[in-house]
């Protein structure tokens, strides 16, 4: 213990000359900086770089954010579409069938004018960009009721859509409303290239369009107010169907447009198109005379009485199946010699006499071939007859009127088409027309074809020369001298996909006069009385439209 001091002391003692040796050593960071793990000196954190970094990463998200909210709920704005447009994040438009179209409510001239001319611009701004973004969308998640359109409306002014537009591709047409004059519309056609020299022969000034509730849906996809109080609506037909006129020839179909230039804005009828077609079709109107539209007079006539137009433009109904009721035959009564002229045909359609030369393919058929084949047709259309007229040696046989003999009108009534069963030709009522008409089996020679040939037809064209069309149809549309119709397929041609193909349509044109048939009827059209084809059309889709005229008595 005594030791105790002592040896501290000489402890201190030994510290104090180690010191000055020690002490720069431990000063000087750089001398260990390799055997010491925290060495590097540390400096002083930046939070205020660190702080605008942050905020900067935070408005880039938020932006980012806020943009894509714009780009994808606002696609009726250029910009917005244009980009969508390159991300393929747009739909083409497409075609809606009449059943599965979206749910709306239809409205006349009167109804949209005092809708959209009582809002306010911002008010119809918005209702326009809801209109447009619901079609750019195919209507999907639609809150509410989609307006379309009902009435009847006049041509004023057509015009070809170009790249310039917002359709790139088909017409449109500005019309205006028959009877509400502060309407005017412009209907879209959109159409492929190939369709438009037809749709300028048809959409004339001056022709008539009539919107129907049944089987027209043309929706409005802007409007606009005009500076003297009208309205002006844009309306697209979005079952883009096939249409025709009623005094005219050609059909021309509509397609769904591949894309749309939202650059290019609404109308499509600027303010000097506009302006233009209207002193246009004022000079128009003069010329033709004016549309009656004159205050009423009491104990005179309505000015605005419904006259049937001239000209009409009219949608083609798509063939649909008909189930048509089954009815019992009753079965006729043939003599001896209507069975031996009935093999007599056989024989003169099927089974030609050794040597005799076949003919040669697409050369016409002789008429008395034509003639001889409708014998038994005239067999099974008269029951009571006892016995068929005498065929006298060397004569070609005359067909008659497949009627019922017993049919009678009361005095003073018009006569009325008698119902019609399957396998029987239809007769048509006499009355001339503007072309000439034959009795039948009397008509030129010619060449005969099906349904099943119309393919062959279309490819090759007619080449000059008559050709016939026989078959049973089903009507599918009638209306004023015209009817369209479509090939009736039996149960073993559906199951084994024989005769003509279902997208054959068949438009008939009969002469003043004439009463087309029911719309459900069925039509048999044999060899004394088939139909005159004019023309067959193959569109790029495979639909055949062959137009054919009456020409049977």
């Amino acid at each position: 213990m005594p030791h105790a001091p002592a040896a501290a002391e000489h402890r201190s003692k030994q510290r104090d000359q180690l010191n000055p040796l020690v002490d720069p050593l431990l000063m000087d960071h750089t001398v260990f900086r390799y055997d010491e793990p925290f060495g590097r000196p540390r400096g002083r954190v930046n939070f205020f770089g660190w702080t605008i970094a942050i905020l900067l990463l935070t408005g880039f998200a938020l932006a980012a954010w806020l943009g894509s909210y714009y780009i994808f709920n606002q696609p009726e704005r250029p910009d917005s579409y244009r980009i969508l447009q390159r991300l393929h994040k747009i739909e083409q438009p497409k075609r809606f069938q009449l059943t599965a179209a979206p749910p709306g409510e239809f409205l006349d001239p009167k109804k949209l004018h005092e809708r959209y001319s009582n809002m306010r611009p911002t008010e119809l701004a918005k209702a326009n960009a809801d209109l447009a973004r619901n079609y750019i969308r195919n209507y999907q998640g639609v809150a509410g009721h989609v307006p379309y359109v009902v009435g009847q409306f006049t041509i004023m002014a057509a015009r070809q859509l170009g790249p310039k537009d917002l359709f790139t591709s088909g017409m449109v047409a500005l019309t205006d409303a028959i009877d509400y004059g502060e309407l005017l519309m412009e209907h879209v056609y959109p159409a492929d290239a190939q369709a438009v020299p037809l749709m300028k022969e048809t959409l004339a000034t001056g022709l008539e369009i009539k919107l129907e509730r049944s089987h027209d849906l043309s929706v409005v996809v802007h409007a606009e107010r005009l500076p003297d109080g009208r309205l002006l609506l844009t309306t697209v037909p979005l079952l883009y169907g096939s249409y025709t006129v009623t005094q005219g020839r050609g059909t021309f179909s509509l397609e769904p447009p591949y894309q749309l230039n939202m650059a290019a804005g609404w109308p499509l009828f600027k303010n000097e198109l506009r302006r233009e077609a209207e002193v246009r079709y004022a000079s128009y109107r003069e010329k033709s005379g004016p549309r009656g539209r004159g205050v009423p007079i009491p104990g005179l006539a309505s000015p605005t009485a419904s006259v049937a137009p001239a000209n009409e433009l009219v949608r083609v109904e798509s063939a649909v199946p008909v189930e048509l009721p089954k009815i019992a035959a009753a079965t006729p009564t043939i003599s001896v010699a209507a069975s031996q002229a009935r093999e007599t045909t056989v024989v003169a359609k099927n089974d030609k006499p050794a040597g005799s030369p076949a003919p040669a393919p697409g050369r016409p058929r002789p008429a008395a071939t034509i003639a001889a084949n409708a014998l038994p047709a005239l067999a099974a259309a008269s029951p009571t007859a006892a016995k068929p007229p005498a065929i006298p040696s060397g004569s070609v046989p005359t067909a008659v009127a497949a009627v019922s003999p017993g049919a009678a009108t009361a005095p003073g009534a018009a006569p009325t088409a008698a119902p019609v069963a399957p396998g029987v030709a239809l007769a048509s009522t006499a009355g001339g027309g503007t072309w000439k008409t034959y009795p039948a089996g009397k008509m030129p020679i010619g060449r005969l074809v099906t349904p099943s040939d119309l393919s062959d037809v279309a490819d090759r064209g007619l080449a000059r020369e008559r050709v016939y069309l026989k078959g049973q149809f089903v009507v599918n549309f009638a209306e004023s001298n015209r009817a369209v119709l479509r090939p009736k397929s039996n149960t073993a041609q559906a199951m084994l996909r024989l005769g003509a193909p279902s997208s054959t349509r068949i438009i008939v044109e009969f002469p003043a006069g004439y009463a087309p048939p029911a719309q459900g009827s069925v039509v048999s059209r044999d060899e004394a009385r088939p139909y005159e084809i004019t023309e067959v059309r193959k569109q790029s889709d495979g639909q055949l439209n062959v137009f054919v005229r009456e020409i049977m008595q």
